[in-house]
Order: C-alpha cells, then sequence, then structure tokens
C-alpha cells in the first residue's frame, strides 16, 4: 500500500527547515497570540489547507518546539527506511470498515487503516484541552490493582484533561476513590457508579466467563453513564497504553453516520470455532471482535434503542447456547453480525491482543506501531509471544513508575482547583521558607497517595463486639517481621506499609510466594506510598487505624511479637474491663531482646526466667527507661489482676483502646515524640491506663532506623522536634484548658 510519507523526503527535509526557522522566528517575536501553530507534522498531508488544519498550537517553551523538531528529524530517518520496505499485507475485515454507507473521505480512512504501523497514521485531531471520557469496569481488589498501571500508561502520555468513570463495587469503589483523592492529579475527573444497581441489567444471562457478571456491565453503559456524555472510551483493566489516548479518541471524528461501535477484530481464531472438536462459539461477523478497547458512541447509540437491542439479541442467541463464554464479547459480536454496518474497526495495533495462539504480531512490525497492549489471557504476564520480554518490560515501567511523577498540570489547560488543593496550597504560603523547621513544617502538610487493601481482604464482625484489630506501620526494611506477626496474632490486623511504587510491587511478590501470608486473608496490606524526606511516621499510623474494622485496636509496632494467644486473652479483658462504656487505655507490657534467635516463651513464668537469666530486658532499659518506668514491672511481676498507673513523662506504652480513639499527631515524622504525644493526648482526655497482668510483647533487634541516625547526628533536628514539642503543649493548652497544664509544667521540669 502506499504510504503518504514515501517520495517525499524533500518536503521532509524542507520541513525541517522550516521549523528551525520558525524556531528562531518565535525566539524573536516572544509569542502570537491567538495563533495557530506552524509545526509540520511528521507525515505530510497533500494540500496546505489540510496542513494548516492538523498544526499545532505555539507552545510558550521552547523544549517543546526543540521536541517537534527531534520528531520531524527521526521522522525523516524513518522514511528512509521504508521507502526501501515493500508494503504491508492487509489484516482483518477491511471490507466492513468501508461500507455501503462510507463516503470518499472514509474510504480513504479506510485504506490508511489497513496498514497496522502507525508512521504515517493522521496526527490526532483533538482539540487543545478537549476532555476526554473513558470508561472502565472494576471490581475486587485485584482488579483495582490492575486499574492503577493501566491509568499511569493514559497520564503518561496524555496531553488532553481526562474524566474516568468507573462501574465498581463497594471494594473497588473504597479504593480508588480513596487513591485518586489523594492522588491529586491536575486536570483529572473522577466520577464512581455503583455495579450493584446495574446488576438486574445484566443478572439474567448465564456466563461462563471468569469475570462474573461484572463481565457483562459494559453492556449497561449507555444506561449507567450520565445521559448527556456523548462518547467515551471504553476498557478493560488488564490494558496498557503506549501512546496518547487523544489518538484513541481523535478515531471518533472518522466514523460515519450509522457507525455506533468502534473495535479491533479479535486475534485469536475463537470465533473461528476450530480449537477443539465440538467447539461452539456465538456467531461473529469473520474472525469477530474483542471489547477490550471500544469506542461507543453513546448518543446514538441511545437513539437507535441499544439497550433493547442488545437485549434481543442475547436472548435469541441463549436459547441455542445456553450461556456466554467471553462474557459482553460474545453479545456485541452478535449484534455485529446482524448489523455489521454499526461497527467502525480499528487499526489492530489499539488493541494489541497477547494471549496464546493470536494474530497479534502482524499488528505491530515496529516500536513505534504500538498504541494499546491487551494482556487478554489468563496467565497475563507468562503468555506466549515471541516479543514477551518487551510488552512485560513495557508493563513494569508503569506498574513501578512513581505516580507522584504525574501529578503536573497539563501545559495551557489549567484545571479548576479544588478545595482541597485550594486549602493545601493556602497552608503552603502560610509556610516560612527561612524557617530552620521549614521541612517538617512541610511534611506535615504533604498529601501522600493511599492505596487501600493492597491485597486481597476478608473480614467477618463477631457478633460479641468485642474483636480487636493489630495495628502497625511498617517500611520495607520490616517486611521480615510479617510472618512472624501472623503466626503470633491470629485476628485481624491493619497494617499501613510506607513504600515507593517499585517497592509496592516487590512486596506483593513477596506475599504472593509467602504461604503464610498469602493465606491469611484478614490482614489489611495499606500502601502509603513515599513523598519527601522524612517518614511520616504518625500520618502512616492514622492510615491503619482509620482502616481497622473491630471496635477495639491494639496499637503496636511491627518489630514487636505479642504473646501466643494476645488476641483471645484481649477479647476477654475488654469485656472484663467494660471497655465498651469506659474510657481505658490497656498496656500490654513491653519487652526485649537483643537475640535474633529466641525461643518464644509460652508464659509469663517462662517469661519471667528468661528475664532474671538476661536474655530478656524491659523494653529500653539500657537507653530510654522513662518511655516505659510507669508500666512499673516490679509490680507486673506478681500482678493477678489488672492495675492502673498515672501518666508520667515521656510515657509511651503499647495499648488497646475503642477505635474511636484520638488519631496521631502528623506534626511529629520521623524519629522521637511520635507515640508519646499520642499517650498524652489519651491522658488529656481521662483515658485510665490499665496494665494487664498476663499480657507480653516482645521486641525483636533490627539495624537502627535512618531518622534515628539523622536524631543522634543532627543538632538542626533536636532543635527542630523540641520546637514542635513546645508547639505541641500548646495546641494541647488551646484544646483541653487548664487541665493541659501539667504536660507543659511536666516538660519544664525535666
Amino acid at each position: 500500500m502506499h504510504c503518504p510519507c514515501r517520495g517525499k523526503l524533500k518536503l521532509l527535509v524542507l520541513s525541517l527547515s522550516s521549523v528551525i526557522l520558525l524556531t528562531w522566528l518565535y525566539l524573536l517575536v516572544g509569542n502570537l497570540e491567538n495563533g495557530r501553530s506552524l509545526l509540520l507534522s511528521p507525515c505530510l498531508v497533500e494540500s496546505t489547507e489540510a496542513r494548516l488544519l492538523e498544526r499545532e498550537d505555539l507552545e510558550s517553551r521552547v523544549r517543546e518546539v526543540e521536541e517537534e523538531n527531534r520528531k520531524i528529524r527521526l521522522q525523516l530517518s524513518q522514511s528512509q527506511g521504508l521507502a526501501a520496505q515493500p508494503p504491508e499485507g492487509n489484516y482483518g475485515n477491511q471490507q466492513w470498515v468501508a461500507s455501503a454507507d462510507t463516503g470518499p473521505e472514509d474510504v480513504e480512512n479506510t485504506a490508511e487503516e489497513r496498514a497496522n504501523h502507525s508512521d504515517c497514521s493522521r496526527s490526532p485531531t483533538v482539540e487543545k484541552c478537549e476532555l476526554i471520557h473513558v470508561a472502565c469496569v472494576c471490581a475486587g481488589h485485584n482488579a483495582s490493582r490492575d486499574v492503577v498501571t493501566l491509568v499511569k500508561s493514559i497520564l503518561f502520555h496524555r496531553r488532553n484533561p481526562l474524566h474516568f468513570h468507573f462501574i465498581t463495587d463497594t471494594v473497588a469503589h473504597q479504593i480508588l476513590s480513596a487513591l485518586f483523592q489523594s492522588w491529586m492529579v491536575p486536570s483529572v475527573q473522577v466520577s464512581f457508579y455503583d455495579a450493584d444497581e446495574l446488576k438486574s441489567e445484566v443478572s439474567w444471562i448465564p456466563n461462563k466467563h471468569y469475570s462474573g457478571i461484572y463481565g457483562l456491565m459494559k453492556l449497561t453503559l449507555t444506561k449507567a453513564l450520565p445521559s448527556d456524555l456523548s462518547k467515551v472510551i471504553v476498557l478493560d483493566t488488564d490494558i496498557t497504553f503506549a501512546t496518547d489516548i487523544a489518538e484513541l479518541w481523535s478515531i471518533f471524528r472518522r466514523f460515519t453516520e450509522k457507525q455506533v461501535i468502534g473495535l479491533v477484530e479479535n486475534q485469536s481464531d475463537w470465533y473461528l470455532g476450530n480449537l477443539w472438536k465440538n467447539h461452539k462459539p456465538w456467531p461473529a461477523l469473520g474472525r469477530g471482535f474483542n471489547t477490550g478497547v471500544i469506542l461507543l458512541y453513546l448518543e446514538k447509540l441511545r437513539r437507535m434503542g441499544w439497550e433493547q437491542m442488545w437485549r434481543l439479541t442475547a436472548e435469541r442467541e441463549l436459547m441455542n447456547m445456553l450461556s456466554t463464554s467471553l462474557a459482553d464479547q460474545d453479545i456485541f459480536n452478535a449484534f455485529i453480525k446482524q448489523n455489521p454496518v454499526l461497527v467502525h474497526q480499528l487499526p489492530c495495533f489499539w488493541n494489541v491482543q497477547l494471549s496464546d495462539h493470536t494474530r497479534s504480531e502482524q499488528c505491530y512490525t515496529e516500536v513505534s506501531d504500538l498504541k494499546v497492549i491487551h494482556w487478554n489471557s489468563p496467565k497475563k504476564l507468562r503468555v506466549k509471544n515471541k516479543h514477551v520480554e518487551f510488552f512485560r518490560n513495557l508493563y513494569l515501567t508503569f506498574l513501578e513508575y512513581d505516580g507522584n511523577l504525574l501529578r503536573r498540570e497539563l501545559f495551557g489547560c489549567p484545571s479548576q482547583a479544588t478545595s482541597e488543593i485550594t486549602q493545601l496550597q493556602g497552608a503552603l504560603e502560610e509556610l516560612d521558607e527561612d524557617d530552620q523547621c521549614y521541612e517538617f513544617r512541610r511534611e506535615r502538610i504533604t498529601l501522600h497517595r493511599v492505596h487501600l487493601y493492597f491485597l486481597q481482604y476478608e473480614y467477618t464482625p463477631t457478633n460479641d463486639n468485642t474483636d480487636v484489630t493489630l495495628v502497625a506501620q511498617l517500611s520495607m526494611d520490616r517486611l521480615q517481621m510479617l510472618e512472624a506477626i501472623c503466626k503470633h496474632w491470629e485476628g485481624p490486623i491493619s497494617l499501613a506499609l510506607y513504600m515507593s511504587d517499585a517497592e509496592a510491587q516487590q512486596f506483593l511478590r513477596y506475599a504472593q510466594a509467602s504461604e503464610v501470608l498469602k493465606n491469611r486473608k484478614n490482614v489489611g496490606y495499606h500502601i502509603v506510598y513515599k513523598e519527601g524526606q522524612f517518614y511520616p511516621v504518625n500520618l502512616v499510623r492514622n492510615v491503619a487505624l482509620r482502616n481497622a474494622n473491630t471496635p477495639y485496636v491494639f496499637l503496636t509496632d511491627v518489630d514487636f511479637l505479642p504473646m501466643y494467644g494476645l488476641y483471645e486473652y484481649l477479647r476477654k479483658s475488654i469485656v472484663q474491663l467494660d471497655m465498651a462504656n469506659t474510657k481505658k487505655a490497656l498496656v500490654v507490657p513491653a519487652f526485649e531482646t537483643l537475640r535474633y534467635r529466641l525461643s518464644f516463651p509460652k508464659s509469663k513464668a517462662e517469661l519471667l526466667s528468661m528475664l532474671d537469666m538476661g536474655t530478656l530486658y524491659t523494653f529500653r532499659y539500657h537507653v530510654w527507661t522513662k518511655g516505659h518506668a510507669p508500666t512499673n514491672y516490679a509490680k507486673w511481676r506478681t500482678a493477678t489482676t489488672p492495675y492502673k498507673v498515672d501518666w508520667e513523662p515521656d510515657f509511651e506504652p503499647y495499648v488497646v483502646v475503642r477505635r474511636d480513639c484520638p488519631e496521631y499527631d502528623q506534626r511529629f515524622v520521623g524519629f522521637g515524640w511520635n507515640k508519646v504525644s499520642h499517650i498524652m493526648e489519651l491522658d488529656a482526655q481521662e483515658y485510665d491506663l490499665v496494665v494487664l497482668p498476663n499480657a507480653y510483647m516482645i521486641h525483636m533487634p533490627h539495624a537502627p532506623s535512618f531518622d534515628i541516625s539523622k536524631f543522634r547526628s543532627s543538632p538542626s533536628y533536636r532543635y527542630c522536634l523540641t520546637t514542635l514539642k513546645d508547639e505541641f503543649h500548646q495546641d494541647l493548652s488551646r484544646k483541653y484548658g487548664s487541665a493541659a497544664l501539667k504536660y507543659l509544667t511536666a516538660q519544664r521540669n525535666i
């Protein structure tokens, strides 16, 4: 097939020279108000008028002009190579693209689309700042993780504002709403639609596909999405973009009057019915179409009565087929079989399907041909394809990509500031950059991305309302403690993990490979993504605390192992001490060992024996006695009943409290006073500190954290911690009045 680029190398050279000249003129003049870009597209069109229509706006940054120069030089070299290559063969049901209703312009488009490499495809005709709508059905923990990678790949390439529409179950809604709220990507809107309200529309359809009822939800989009939404790109969660989604959005403008659905041909032999003996697929046009990527012209679909039409199609075919095998894809294909004029076939590089035994390799000849990669095999990254290593690396790039880098403004497309952004900007403006503790104060208002329930989570509440969740936080260097904690504590656990995107994927692989962790479903893992130079320890703790699902919480640190049976002992103590009707904080005495290998004591008597022999110590006895001295270990040795202790300065025990307790103060980051301040506020709220006589926990040895090293080596760090402590005391006095004066007095007497 003849490419418009071939034979025009002279024009390309001329265009390159023109752009360099225009760059010089731009620097001389400054800017052109309300003008059109004079940069030519990489593939020249036939007429001057067409070129003018496809020119982009001049950007105010010279580097963007230079980037266009680089692309044209690259295009020149590619065109030289293409001129020597024979035309590529056709692929797909191309006769159905140019239907009886196709006009001359569309015939030209059809010929262009037959070549499945994108060097000479038309530039997007999407207006600058035009809003692009993307819809996705997402249910459960695993699909929510997949959506994040999909969104990253879209955000990485995009140059337009986006509006994501998610059809979700309650799990995905909780995860994704928290993620996008904390992500705060400019020029991105997100809307959620309750899948439960749509289930009745498709629940009558028997479906064998592993996606279950959610695999049929795309059929309901004309009803689910807003009635004034005219068109939308619909994507599966296992999609990775390798180009700007605006290119795909622009194809809507190539639809004929009657075309309402844009699809890529199915690249396997499924609908040909020859995969095995007696294989009977649903009816389809030729090889059929894959619904992993769909362009839906909602406005036209509603006018033609889509909801009734797909229902009639499904009812008719189910009389013979009994159930769907590929969920909504079977029904879409049966509908298109009867109404081929309604489909606009997309070039197959818009949905390169990486399942076993597909013809996906015919969709590309160069890396630049790739647009969308679809991992539509149950094997996912383990699929068979001779280029799978390249595809896998591309996917892993976005999987581990730092999502904070995608919080960039779209140049020339200012986004409307939300109340949260306005509040954050106001708080940031109030900070004094000359303040010695500026970085500490800035950390307090830093908004970290949060991915709740990173792994599968299942919890059934108890009937007696005495259940208690172990709450802790950790980073990558404490990951080895998780298996031991799960063996010591059989109850629910809420863990917040402070990690980078890449570390979160390492943790995922670790958890999936661990027999202990993958068999525990009552552990909620919540990722707080790294940002800034300090460890926001109390923010991370609060994420774990907020997402505990039980009436009571055991606030601990991940490097402690609770005694065997502590979970049941605490539940009994909660009842005995009437925690539901009183404000108590139950203290679990803390001990430590300096041995990496420890024969863990199975009883209080055994622990006391090890304490006497010097195998165990009371926690921080050698370096920070004040932190746990008020526990009164001498009394605990012989105690048989709970006993009350008074608050003292720097007391920081590990406690069991009601879930509605005060949160940790997030001004304290890194090392120092992060737990002390919390216990102080519990005391200010008149919580009774009650020590449990038959409970204990043991701290396991580990290397010093980076933050404690900074505390010990940096006078500035210690100065700022003292400053924050003073400000905390002042805030406590304003909040609790004269009752809080004792804390300020105690601090001055130290």
